[in-house]
């Protein structure tokens, strides 16, 4: 016989409903969390990149506009440069012809003025005079025996013309140049009729010779 059971059951005897989230739950919010931070790391990590980027595109700019400028203006610097330079050419020659030439007139002022001398190098000078004593000039020669007549000069090759008492004169004055550090290659060309000034007998001499400045 199947005996069944019309009683109504009590509902406290259904099984209890869970009263916590499962724990897999959380486990996926702490991992999205995290991606999300990562994800926004990686982003401020590539703005800063980006950033810097545009920084040195900024900067390649700048300096291709300067490029740019430079070569507009590169006909105009060429012209401004051709006008420096040949003005600086022109002060140049002015200043070589202003010290050069100066100096080396100074020079002959000195030679011809008595009680002084040529310039001269000490140390060569002492030594040829104790090699040779008579290759020195002479300190006290008087200067008044002979007169300049000439002095013309092209390419820094000079000719002299003059009057002296005697050969001896003309031989002084010789060795004189030769001492001297502004001129060399002296040479006494031939002499010239011998002249009389104010009824005193002359000798007529030209020398050539180089001059340094």
């Amino acid at each position: 016989m199947i005996r069944v059971n019309l009683l109504p059951q009590k509902r406290g005897a259904r099984t209890a409903a869970p009263t916590q989230s499962p724990r897999w739950l959380l486990a996926v919010l702490g991992v999205l969390v995290f991606e999300i931070i990562l994800l926004f790391g990686f982003h401020k990590a590539k703005l800063d990149t980006l950033q810097e980027q545009k920084d040195k595109n900024a900067q390649l700019i700048g300096k291709i506009d300067q490029i740019k400028t430079l070569v507009a203006n590169h006909e105009e610097i060429k012209k401004t440069l051709i006008i420096l330079r040949a003005r600086e050419d022109a002060i140049a020659k002015l200043q070589s012809a202003r010290s050069g030439p100066t100096a080396v007139l100074l020079e002959l002022a000195q030679i011809l003025t008595r009680d002084k001398g040529p310039t001269v190098d000490p140390e060569r000078y002492a030594q040829q005079k104790k090699d040779n004593p008579l290759s020195v000039y002479n300190p006290g020669w008087d200067t008044r025996r002979l007169w300049i007549t000439s002095y013309v000069e092209a390419d820094r090759v000079v000719k002299i013309d003059g009057l002296a008492r005697d050969g001896s004169d003309v031989s002084e004055l010789a060795q004189r140049f030769r001492l001297s550090t502004y001129f060399y290659d002296v040479t006494l060309l031939p002499g010239k009729k011998e002249s009389e000034k104010d009824k005193v007998e002359m000798v007529s001499f030209s020398l050539q010779l180089k001059v340094r400045y």
